[in-house]
């Protein structure tokens, strides 16, 4: 911003920053989804920071290597690092600096070191014995002579710099092109150069065990990377009460955020009460229809028909919100009707269906199996000219996939998150995004335009910049950004307090992340939530699990009001990191 930048430049940069100071959430070999709205097009986009699969990882081959469900480690679930080709393109599309420039930040945070803080030496230290034994290359890098560095200690990572130096010498290079030649050389550099051959060559050289209890090499190829792109993509959007709100599309799990608005807005949410028990109650109801439906149709849609003409209509929601009874389903009830028509698979476990599919005798998952619910962090960033951007990065975490030697980085697991079953939505295809659980939010609203610099009109004009927001939690993201979103423009909360307030969730349906079980009915709460409302729950039907005071979510967001010429941010106390909302 102090450099002339605008918001997405910021976020770039940000997001760079995250990549090496969160390595146990996030990383260059993961991927980002990110939204965009434009101030001078008045506009908002999406880009598709997702990788796509290898070409040699197919269903046949999963049949032939007795691969039931895909594992969570290693390198069989690695997809192209989308990290850096979205962050090339968002900067090339719609922000005014160069690579070099916001990448420096953290060019120098990996050369020079950054100190250890507490929730990372937890990290490095619950995960010693495997990075020194099993992932040796990670142990180089995080666990210096065998040991985990403690808190304070300054933590340097030479190649991850040398990497983005590479593509820095790209960029400049080409510069004599013009700014946006030059971060496509910057990004070819990646996708198309040393980087690429570096990945394709370690993982094809050095197989790794996974969850399946066999070591594999990796599938993904040079010209797997070398053909993908990040792409600039029309968002996902639902207009509630007046606000349009924006999501990726189902290549992410974000349009659940829409069908639980689509379920809600037929409700008097704040005659039933902030938190109260039917309050919570429909919430959870209405969350168990919208994902049973995320497992029952959305894919990437360059593969898969995802229906959305139906399944964000008034008339289907009608239909839906008829199931919403006075106690808790016990069953996963997708869409049938008005053009959709719901699988039987969707009824089954994960393991179960991919067995069947597979032609392999019906097995169970462990139903014992946790959840996942971390691993990723979020960004915001708005500027005085109304740009917004929110992003979530995710992936190429170091707990997961060794880092590949010589860029300072493992690659991420996304493709945990796809079907074997090849009648299902989402099934594992070459060159296929898997259906993320990432998913950033923004909404514009109407709103008078004055008291920003660059406006000259008083007059109202629909698609304003409103917010921005997003958390990390795997499955619970859409859940607790829900909550969020609701506390603020239905109860009146302060961005602050909308944070703050406890979050429940349902674990009701399938987790996306290995070894992928599911939990009929449980409910997960913070225990702020007064126990006689957690008894009406019980009372209902719902299996309460009460967690800790301050656990649930990490959310964060910026609103925009136009009319008094104020941006405001909040960010939440949750969590094992601190998060932070900086003004300018």
């Amino acid at each position: 911003m102090e450099q002339g930048g605008n918001a997405i430049d910021a976020a770039a940069a940000m997001g760079l920053c995250l990549a090496l100071l969160e390595p146990e959430n996030n990383g260059l070999g993961g991927e980002v989804p990110t939204l965009i709205y434009s101030a001078q097009e008045h506009k908002a986009y999406a880009i598709s920071g997702m990788g796509w699969s290898p070409q040699a990882f197919t269903i046949d081959w999963c049949r032939e290597h007795d691969i039931d469900i895909i594992p969570g480690d290693g390198y069989l679930p690695a997809c192209v690092p989308a990290m850096i080709g979205t962050w090339t393109l968002a900067l090339a599309r719609f922000g005014t600096l160069s690579f070099a420039q916001v990448a420096q930040p953290a060019i120098e945070l990996a050369r020079e070191g950054f100190p250890v803080y507490e929730a990372l030496h937890e990290v490095l230290v619950a995960h010693q014995q495997r990075f020194t034994e099993l992932y040796p290359t990670t142990g180089e890098v995080y666990c210096p002579g065998g040991r985990a560095p403690e808190t304070g200690e300054l933590l340097r990572n030479p190649d991850w710099a040398r990497t983005l130096e590479g593509l820095c010498r790209a960029e400049a290079g080409a510069a004599h092109k013009g700014r946006i030649a030059g971060l496509e050389a910057a990004s070819d550099a990646f996708y198309r150069g040393e980087a690429a051959e570096r990945i394709a060559r370690f993982i094809a050289d050095n197989p790794v065990e996974d969850a399946s209890g066999r070591a594999h090499a990796g599938l993904l190829s040079y010209e797997d990377m070398a053909e993908w792109h990040a792409a600039v993509e029309e968002p996902v959007v639902f207009n509630y009460r007046g606000l349009d709100v924006y999501k990726c599309s189902s290549w992410t799990q974000g349009p659940v955020f829409l069908q639980q608005l689509a379920l809600l807005e037929g409700f008097d949410l704040r005659a039933m009460g902030h938190n109260s028990a039917e309050y919570l109650h429909t919430l959870i109801e209405c969350a168990k229809l919208a994902f049973a439906d995320r497992e029952a149709y959305y894919g990437d849609p360059l593969f898969d028909h995802v229906p959305f003409d139906v399944l964000l209509s008034k008339e289907y929601a009608d239909r839906r919100r008829g199931l919403v009874g006075a106690e808790a389903s016990a069953e996963m009830r997708a869409g049938s009707g008005l053009g959709c028509g719901a699988p039987e698979c969707v009824t089954r476990e994960i393991l179960e269906d991919n067995r069947l599919a597979l032609g392999l005798s019906p097995a169970r998952p462990d139903a014992d199996a946790p959840n996942h619910v971390g691993d990723t962090t979020h960004l915001d960033a708005v500027d005085r000219q109304g740009n917004m951007v929110a992003a979530t990065p995710s992936g190429g975490w170091i707990p997961s996939s060794p880092v590949i030697k010589g860029l300072g980085f493992p690659l991420g697991t996304r493709g945990q998150m796809f079907y074997l079953n090849a009648a299902r939505p989402n099934a594992l295809a070459p060159h296929k995004r898997p259906r993320a659980t990432l998913t950033p939010s923004l909404v514009t609203r109407e709103a008078p335009l004055c008291r920003f610099q660059h406006t000259q009109t008083d007059k109202v004009a629909r698609g304003e910049p409103f917010m921005v927001f997003g958390t990390p939690g795997g499955d619970t993201q859409d859940q607790v950004t829900l909550q969020f979103f609701l506390n603020h423009v239905e109860f009146g909360l302060s961005l602050q307090e909308a944070l703050d307030a406890p979050t429940v969730y349902s674990l009701h349906f399938p987790s996306s992340f290995y070894p992928r079980a599911r939990f009929p009915q449980r409910v997960a709460v913070e225990d702020r939530i007064p126990r006689a409302v957690l008894d009406e729950l019980e009372r209902r039907g719902h299996e309460v699990v009460v967690g800790g005071s301050w656990e649930q979510g990490k959310a964060m967001g910026i609103a925009l009001d136009r009319e008094h010429g104020i941006i405001a941010g909040a960010a939440s106390a949750k969590g094992n990191h601190v998060g932070y909302a900086l003004g300018w």
